[in-house]
């Protein structure tokens, strides 16, 4: 069930259990082939092949576009909230879900830059109702839900992971909306680098890499954008299933 396309009376009258999607996006530059729009429209375009498979069990409200994007300042267009202002934002999100009864809540990022501010949202949230074992209050990154690996089941995908305005989301732009796809195949590679790991390292986009993107968007086609989406559809469907499944109390899913 999409949330805006109902009235007050029927949200009031769904199950306590239901489980309620919380989409999170971003408006950022994608380099100089992809636009602002990706990682919002790419997160639209799942939960809309989702929908039908999970529509009676599921509460979606609209993707929010607003996002901690601030490590890609240094290019136009990008619109970012400050890290602290998107956690309480956040949060209050879900607070005003769980004020109207709701037990089940999913942060689903579609965004690199929102997964820490995610966590530490619902974390604070969970804080909050410490005393309350009937929630289940989870985040997750949608490219991170594919059941298989995706490099070891598609044909010809060159990277292992996601990368930004890369093979992964061009393919999945070609897809989706091929009409706001610009030149890639000429693009260069661009190494995402090991960034001192094990460590974490504090970065922006434009100390990686000064054309906006890291990863091999030339190497993209629709097909491989299909396949991921595809991938990322199951591994989606099936959280959602162990949400609803979930007998109320216990620890594991």
């Amino acid at each position: 069930m999409w949330l805006a396309d109902l009235t007050a009376p029927q949200i009031d009258a769904l199950s306590q259990d239901t489980v309620v999607v919380l989409p999170i996006a971003a408006i950022e530059q994608h380099g100089p082939h992809l636009p602002l729009v990706t990682d919002t429209c790419l997160l639209t375009g799942l939960l809309q092949s989702a929908h039908a498979e999970v529509d009676d069990r599921t509460l979606i409200a609209p993707v929010q576009w607003w996002g901690n994007s601030h490590h890609h300042l240094d290019f136009p267009g990008t619109l970012s909230a400050p890290p602290g202002i998107y956690v309480a934002m956040l949060q209050g999100l879900v607070d005003t879900v769980l004020a109207h009864g709701f037990r089940r809540i999913l942060l689903l990022n579609g965004h690199g830059g929102n997964d820490i501010p995610a966590r530490q949202a619902m974390f604070q949230v969970r804080q909050t109702h410490r005393q309350r074992d009937d929630l289940l209050l989870l985040t997750a990154t949608y490219w991170t839900l594919a059941p298989q690996p995706p490099a070891e089941v598609i044909q010809g995908l060159h990277q292992s992971d996601m990368g930004h305005a890369c093979e992964w989301e061009t393919s999945m732009m070609l897809h989706l909306a091929p009409h706001l796809v610009g030149a890639h195949k000429e693009l260069p590679d661009v190494a995402t680098g090991d960034g001192f790991k094990p460590a974490n390292r504090a970065w922006t986009t434009r100390q990686r890499s000064s054309a906006g993107y890291l990863g091999a968007p030339s190497a993209a086609s629709a097909e491989k954008g299909q396949a991921l989406l595809g991938l990322f559809h199951q591994g989606l469907v099936s959280l959602i299933d162990r949400m609803v499944a979930w007998d109320g109390h216990s620890w594991a899913g």
